[in-house]
Formats: structure tokens, C-alpha cells, sequence
């Protein structure tokens, strides 16, 4: 019983200890907390070397890289590659609270349209611009020519019209 009660007295005056040391460890105060800098969003769209049916080109790539491509029938700057088109085709989308899509060393103008599916998908020229599943890595340009249709976007491509 004895030995039960020192160990609680121990126990009692070792807590005792640490609470004061804290407490006597310095101000309580914390630094003024300073607002952080406002992020610029990274840009949506650059240009990078690919080759391109076996030449090298400057085109367009998404914020990975990757190869970003346009469909002939979204002439007019109109989405028309939805559904299972959109799951082969990933759609480039602003991204939630973004005003306006970002790029660096573009020669025409970025802009967005409504998605059927929902928020905006990023445009180039008016162009609607989409990624490839079947591209895996950054310069993979294997979606140029599918269907007569797709074709990798070049920083000079004519303006949807």
C-alpha cells in the first residue's frame, strides 16, 4: 500500500513538474500570423517539341505536358465531342474558381466555353481542346490524324470559324 501510494505521490508531483515548466516556458503570445501571397495559377497551357507525323513541331500541351489536341467538327468553337468521345478525349477544363485559363508562349488568345457537361472547357483560337488517352507521356502525339478528325494543336492553327 505503501509503495502504491509513493508512486502516485511521484506520479502527482512529476505531472506537477511538466505543467509548470510549460506554463513558465515562455510568452503565450503567438507571432501576428501574416496573410499568405495569393498563388498565381500555373499555366493551363504552354508550348513544348513534339514530333508530329515524323516532324518536329512546336504545339500545345496541358499543365503535365501532355499533348493537347482539337476536333474538326468543334469548328465554331462548339463542343461536340461528348459522352464516351469526351472519356478518349479528355476535355481540358478550367478548373473551379479560375476566370480565365493561363498560358506561356502562346501566339493567339486563351479562352473558355461552356462544357455540355458541365463548367468550361478551356479553348485556344476558339479551338475546344482536348487531351488522348492513348498519349502516356509528355511529347506522345499519337492521336494526330484519328478519324480524319483529331489533329495536335500548333500555336499558329487557324482560328475556329
Amino acid at each position: 500500500m505503501l509503495d502504491a501510494a509513493r508512486g502516485l505521490a511521484v506520479l502527482a508531483a512529476a505531472t506537477l513538474s511538466m505543467a509548470l515548466a510549460t506554463a513558465c516556458g515562455g510568452s503565450s503570445s503567438s507571432p501576428a500570423a501574416t496573410a499568405a501571397p495569393t498563388a498565381t495559377p500555373s499555366p493551363l497551357v504552354s508550348t513544348a517539341t513534339a514530333t508530329v507525323a515524323g516532324k518536329s513541331e512546336t504545339i500545345l500541351v496541358d499543365g503535365k505536358g501532355m499533348t493537347l489536341y482539337y476536333y474538326l467538327p468543334d469548328k465554331g468553337g462548339q463542343v461536340t465531342c461528348t459522352g464516351q468521345c469526351a472519356v478518349a478525349w479528355p476535355p481540358l477544363m478550367l478548373p473551379s474558381g479560375q476566370a480565365k485559363p493561363t498560358g506561356t508562349g502562346l501566339s493567339s488568345a486563351l479562352d473558355a466555353v461552356d462544357s455540355p457537361a458541365g463548367g468550361k472547357q478551356v479553348t485556344y483560337n476558339r479551338w475546344p481542346l482536348y487531351g488522348w488517352q492513348k498519349d502516356q507521356k509528355p511529347g506522345d502525339t499519337t492521336g494526330q490524324g484519328v478519324g480524319g478528325k483529331w489533329f495536335v494543336v500548333t500555336p499558329d492553327v487557324q482560328p475556329a470559324g
